[in-house]
C-alpha cells in the first residue's frame, strides 16, 4: 500500500502516526515450514542477499508464518536513520563485500504493518485490528535482544499531527505518515488513506543522460541529466544534478550508465543548447532522489543535490511530488 503526498498532516481522532523512516521500504515472507525469509523490493527485486541478517528475523518469529511491510533503515547511536548509509549496503551482492558492510553498517527492519498470518489474509481488517496483530507476535510481545534486529515502528493516536511533525523536524527526521485509523490494506494503491508529509523537499527522478566533466573530471561526469516519466514513454525534463556526489558514487553510476548509453534523447522535448553542450543519453532504466530548493516556473529543480540511487524503485514509481 502506498502513501499520497500532502503539505500538512491531516488532524483528527480518525488518524494514527507514524515516523517516516528513510531507508528501503521491504515487504518480508517468513515461512515457519522452512524457517526461511524472503523480502522484496518496492520493484519486487530480491533484498536478502544484501541484507543476510533478515535470516534472523525468521526465527524469531517462531512457529508462524508470516507477511511484514516495513523499512529498512541504517540507524545512528541516536536512532536517526542515515540514507547515505544504507546506500551502502542497497547495491551490494558480493559475499565478502557483504559481510565487511554489515559490520561497518548493521541495519533494523522497522515493522509497521502484517498483511498475512498462518494462512489467513488480514488485507480487509482495518489499520487499528492489524496493528493489533502485529503487536503480539513474538518479537513484539517480549522485545528483548530481537530489538536489535527487528523492531515494531511506534504508531501514535491521540496527538496533533503538527507535534509530531515539529519534532520531526527537530530530530532530523524525514517527516510522518498519517494513517485512516478504519483503513484496510490496499496493496500497489497509492490511497489517500495513507498520507505522507515530508519536512524537507525531495523528488524521485529518473536519469536521462549525463554531461561530461571538465578540468580534473575530464574522464568523469559534470551532471546528470533529469527528468520525470510523461506517461507516454518518454521524460519531461527537469534540470540536472552536479553535487552531492563522492568519487566512488560517480565511479557506480558512470559504470551503471555507461551500458545504457544511447544515441536518441529520452526527453520528450529537445534540450536547449547550454543544457546538451557535452550530453550523453541514455536508457531511462535508473531512478535516483535528490534534495532540492523549489521548482521554477518553467519546471526545473533548482538547486538539487542528489541523495542516492533507487535501484529499489522502477522509473514507472516515479511522480512529481507536491
Amino acid at each position: 500500500m502506498l502513501a499520497l503526498s500532502a503539505e500538512a498532516p491531516p488532524e483528527g481522532e480518525r488518524w494514527a502516526y507514524e515516523i517516516k523512516w528513510d531507508g528501503v521500504r521491504a515487504i518480508t515472507y517468513i515461512d515457519e515450514q522452512t524457517v526461511g525469509v524472503r523480502a522484496l523490493s518496492r520493484n519486487n527485486k530480491e533484498l536478502t542477499p544484501s541484507f543476510p541478517e533478515l535470516t534472523e528475523v525468521a526465527r524469531l518469529f517462531g512457529a508462524h508464518t508470516v507477511v511484514l511491510d516495513g523499512e529498512l533503515v541504517a540507524l545512528s547511536a541516536e536512532g536517526r536513520p542515515s540514507f547515505s548509509a544504507i546506500q551502502q549496503r542497497l547495491h551490494i551482492t558480493d559475499f565478502e563485500q557483504v559481510v565487511r558492510r554489515r559490520r561497518a553498517v548493521p541495519v533494523t527492519y522497522l515493522v509497521f504493518d502484517v498483511v498475512f498470518l498462518d494462512g489467513r489474509l488480514l488485507l480487509d481488517l482495518d489499520y487499528d485490528e492489524r496493528r493489533s496483530i502485529l503487536s503480539g507476535l513474538d518479537p513484539f510481545a517480549s522485545p528483548s535482544h530481537a530489538a536489535r534486529v527487528v523492531r515494531m515502528s511506534e504508531s501514535f493516536r491521540g496527538v496533533r499531527g503538527a507535534d509530531l511533525m515539529a519534532v520531526a523536524r527537530e530530530r532530523g527526521l524525514e517527516g510522518i505518515l498519517a494513517k485512516d485509523r478504519a483503513s484496510p490494506y490496499r496493496p500497489g494503491r497509492r490511497s489517500g488513506e495513507w498520507l505522507k508529509i515530508k519536512v524537507e523537499r525531495t523528488q524521485e527522478v529518473v536519469i536521462g543522460g549525463w554531461t561530461d566533466g571538465k578540468g580534473g573530471r575530464a574522464n568523469d561526469f559534470g551532471a546528470l541529466l533529469l527528468g520525470l516519466p510523461d506517461g507516454e514513454g518518454r521524460l519531461t525534463y527537469s534540470g540536472k544534478v552536479g553535487t552531492g556526489f563522492s568519487d566512488s558514487v560517480r565511479r557506480d553510476l558512470l559504470a551503471r550508465l555507461a551500458p545504457l548509453e544511447q544515441a536518441s534523447s529520452p526527453f520528450s522535448a529537445p534540450l536547449a543548447p547550454p543544457e546538451s553542450a557535452g550530453a550523453h543519453f541514455v536508457r531511462p532504466d535508473l531512478v535516483g532522489e535528490v534534495r532540492y530548493g523549489e521548482w521554477t516556473p518553467d519546471g526545473r529543480l533548482r538547486h538539487p543535490v542528489w541523495r542516492g540511487l533507487r535501484t529499489d524503485k522502477d522509473p514507472g514509481d516515479v511522480q512529481l511530488e507536491p
